[in-house]
Protein backbone atom coordinates (compact mmCIF):
# COMPACT_ATOMS: atom_id res chain seq x y z
CA UNK A 1 0.00 0.00 0.00
CA UNK A 2 3.03 2.37 1.23
CA UNK A 3 6.38 2.77 -0.16
CA UNK A 4 9.07 2.48 1.96
CA UNK A 5 12.62 4.77 0.96
CA UNK A 6 11.08 6.09 -1.92
CA UNK A 7 14.42 7.58 -3.78
CA UNK A 8 14.31 11.77 -3.42
CA UNK A 9 13.81 11.77 -7.73
CA UNK A 10 10.69 9.60 -7.47
CA UNK A 11 9.68 11.56 -4.39
CA UNK A 12 9.72 15.23 -6.53
CA UNK A 13 7.99 13.82 -9.41
CA UNK A 14 5.38 12.08 -7.06
CA UNK A 15 4.73 15.72 -5.58
CA UNK A 16 4.91 17.72 -9.25
CA UNK A 17 2.15 14.90 -10.67
CA UNK A 18 -0.11 15.63 -7.44
CA UNK A 19 0.14 19.73 -8.26
CA UNK A 20 -0.93 18.99 -11.55
CA UNK A 21 -3.80 16.83 -10.38
CA UNK A 22 -4.55 19.91 -7.69
CA UNK A 23 -4.69 22.28 -10.14
CA UNK A 24 -7.59 21.00 -11.62
CA UNK A 25 -9.77 19.94 -8.84
CA UNK A 26 -12.68 20.75 -7.21
CA UNK A 27 -11.82 18.55 -4.08
CA UNK A 28 -9.04 16.79 -2.60
CA UNK A 29 -8.17 13.82 -3.80
CA UNK A 30 -5.59 12.13 -1.05
CA UNK A 31 -6.62 8.86 0.44
CA UNK A 32 -7.58 9.63 3.80
CA UNK A 33 -9.86 6.58 3.63
CA UNK A 34 -10.98 4.82 7.05
CA UNK A 35 -9.04 1.83 5.22
CA UNK A 36 -5.81 4.23 5.36
CA UNK A 37 -6.37 5.19 8.74
CA UNK A 38 -6.27 1.71 9.49
CA UNK A 39 -3.56 0.93 7.86
CA UNK A 40 -1.23 3.85 9.07
CA UNK A 41 -2.50 2.98 12.59
CA UNK A 42 -0.98 -0.73 12.25
CA UNK A 43 1.65 -0.40 10.42
CA UNK A 44 3.15 3.31 11.25
CA UNK A 45 3.92 6.39 8.86
CA UNK A 46 6.33 5.88 6.26
CA UNK A 47 5.80 9.50 4.26
CA UNK A 48 7.24 10.02 1.25
CA UNK A 49 8.46 13.75 1.32
CA UNK A 50 9.37 16.00 3.91
CA UNK A 51 7.31 19.77 3.72
CA UNK A 52 8.52 22.93 5.71
CA UNK A 53 5.76 24.82 5.25
CA UNK A 54 4.32 28.63 6.28
CA UNK A 55 1.80 28.47 8.42
CA UNK A 56 -0.50 30.29 6.24
CA UNK A 57 -3.97 28.58 6.68
CA UNK A 58 -4.33 28.99 2.53
CA UNK A 59 -1.23 26.67 2.03
CA UNK A 60 -2.36 23.63 2.93
CA UNK A 61 0.04 21.02 1.65
CA UNK A 62 -1.36 17.64 1.45
CA UNK A 63 -3.95 19.28 -0.71
CA UNK A 64 -1.65 21.59 -3.02
CA UNK A 65 0.20 17.62 -3.48
CA UNK A 66 -2.97 15.53 -3.68
CA UNK A 67 -1.44 13.10 -0.19
CA UNK A 68 -3.01 11.38 2.21
CA UNK A 69 -2.93 10.61 5.36
CA UNK A 70 0.99 9.03 5.60
CA UNK A 71 2.10 10.48 2.40
CA UNK A 72 3.91 13.85 3.41
CA UNK A 73 5.73 15.10 6.96
CA UNK A 74 4.97 18.75 7.11
CA UNK A 75 6.28 20.90 9.38
CA UNK A 76 4.14 24.31 9.02
CA UNK A 77 5.80 27.53 10.91
CA UNK A 78 5.08 31.02 10.06
CA UNK A 79 7.67 32.33 7.25
CA UNK A 80 8.63 28.72 6.71
CA UNK A 81 11.77 29.90 8.39
CA UNK A 82 14.37 26.99 10.22
CA UNK A 83 15.46 26.74 13.59
CA UNK A 84 16.50 23.68 16.27
CA UNK A 85 13.12 23.08 16.45
CA UNK A 86 12.55 22.36 12.44
CA UNK A 87 15.94 21.26 12.05
CA UNK A 88 15.27 18.30 14.98
CA UNK A 89 11.92 17.51 13.11
CA UNK A 90 13.32 17.02 9.52
CA UNK A 91 16.22 14.71 11.37
CA UNK A 92 13.57 12.76 12.72
CA UNK A 93 11.97 12.25 9.27
CA UNK A 94 15.77 11.35 7.48
CA UNK A 95 16.82 9.25 9.89
CA UNK A 96 13.64 7.78 11.28
CA UNK A 97 11.24 7.66 8.80
CA UNK A 98 13.72 7.36 5.96
CA UNK A 99 12.50 10.43 3.77
CA UNK A 100 14.64 11.16 1.13
CA UNK A 101 13.56 14.59 -0.04
CA UNK A 102 13.18 17.55 2.07
CA UNK A 103 11.20 20.25 0.61
CA UNK A 104 10.91 23.76 1.53
CA UNK A 105 7.42 25.46 0.70
CA UNK A 106 7.00 29.31 0.42
CA UNK A 107 4.19 31.28 -1.26
CA UNK A 108 3.23 34.07 -2.80
CA UNK A 109 2.10 36.53 -0.24
CA UNK A 110 3.13 35.70 2.46
CA UNK A 111 2.07 37.65 5.70
CA UNK A 112 5.48 36.56 7.94
CA UNK A 113 7.76 37.62 4.96
CA UNK A 114 5.62 41.29 4.53
CA UNK A 115 5.81 41.32 7.95
CA UNK A 116 9.39 41.94 7.98
CA UNK A 117 9.53 44.52 5.77
CA UNK A 118 7.92 46.03 9.13
CA UNK A 119 9.10 46.88 12.70
CA UNK A 120 8.07 43.92 15.01
CA UNK A 121 8.40 43.09 18.65
CA UNK A 122 7.34 40.51 21.14
CA UNK A 123 8.11 36.85 19.48
CA UNK A 124 6.80 37.40 16.39
CA UNK A 125 9.98 39.58 15.94
CA UNK A 126 12.11 35.87 16.07
CA UNK A 127 10.61 34.49 13.34
CA UNK A 128 10.78 38.14 11.27
CA UNK A 129 14.53 38.73 11.84
CA UNK A 130 15.08 35.64 10.39
CA UNK A 131 13.40 36.41 7.24
CA UNK A 132 15.10 39.82 7.45
CA UNK A 133 18.56 38.11 7.61
CA UNK A 134 17.55 35.91 4.67
CA UNK A 135 15.91 38.74 2.12
CA UNK A 136 17.97 41.55 2.92
CA UNK A 137 17.54 44.43 1.30
CA UNK A 138 14.63 43.09 -1.04
CA UNK A 139 11.21 45.20 -1.33
CA UNK A 140 9.68 43.05 -3.94
CA UNK A 141 7.10 40.70 -2.10
CA UNK A 142 7.78 37.37 -4.60
CA UNK A 143 11.50 38.03 -4.80
CA UNK A 144 11.70 37.94 -1.11
CA UNK A 145 9.64 35.19 -0.51
CA UNK A 146 12.17 33.18 -3.38
CA UNK A 147 15.24 34.65 -0.81
CA UNK A 148 13.50 33.47 2.33
CA UNK A 149 12.83 29.89 0.86
CA UNK A 150 16.54 29.41 -0.80
CA UNK A 151 18.09 30.87 2.84
CA UNK A 152 15.72 27.85 4.91
CA UNK A 153 17.42 25.32 2.31
CA UNK A 154 21.18 26.60 2.88
CA UNK A 155 20.25 26.24 6.72
CA UNK A 156 18.89 22.74 6.41
CA UNK A 157 22.12 22.13 4.21
CA UNK A 158 24.51 23.77 6.57
CA UNK A 159 23.30 21.82 9.84
CA UNK A 160 22.11 18.67 8.88
CA UNK A 161 24.04 15.60 7.32
CA UNK A 162 22.81 15.69 3.88
CA UNK A 163 24.10 12.51 2.22
CA UNK A 164 23.96 11.59 -1.69
CA UNK A 165 20.31 9.75 -1.20
CA UNK A 166 19.01 13.17 -0.18
CA UNK A 167 17.32 16.02 -2.13
CA UNK A 168 16.70 19.38 -0.31
CA UNK A 169 14.66 21.92 -2.61
CA UNK A 170 12.84 24.73 -2.73
CA UNK A 171 9.71 25.82 -3.68
CA UNK A 172 7.21 28.39 -4.51
CA UNK A 173 3.37 28.43 -4.38
CA UNK A 174 0.97 30.49 -6.25
CA UNK A 175 -1.55 31.36 -4.02
CA UNK A 176 -3.57 32.83 -7.15
CA UNK A 177 -3.45 29.59 -9.31
CA UNK A 178 -2.07 26.80 -7.15
CA UNK A 179 0.69 26.24 -9.20
CA UNK A 180 4.00 25.46 -7.63
CA UNK A 181 7.57 26.05 -9.03
CA UNK A 182 10.25 23.92 -7.77
CA UNK A 183 14.03 25.19 -7.73
CA UNK A 184 15.16 24.78 -10.84
CA UNK A 185 12.04 27.67 -11.76
CA UNK A 186 12.78 29.80 -9.03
Amino acid sequence: MEEKNIVAFNALERLKEGNKIYINSMKSIGDTSPDKRLYTSKNGQHPFAVIVSCSDSRVIPESIFSAGIGDLFVIRVAGNVIDEVQLGSIEYAIEHLCCKLIVVLGHTGCGAVGAALQENSGYVKHITDEIKHAIGDEKDMVEASILNVKHSVSKIKEHLNIEKDLLVTGALYHTESGVVDFDDKL
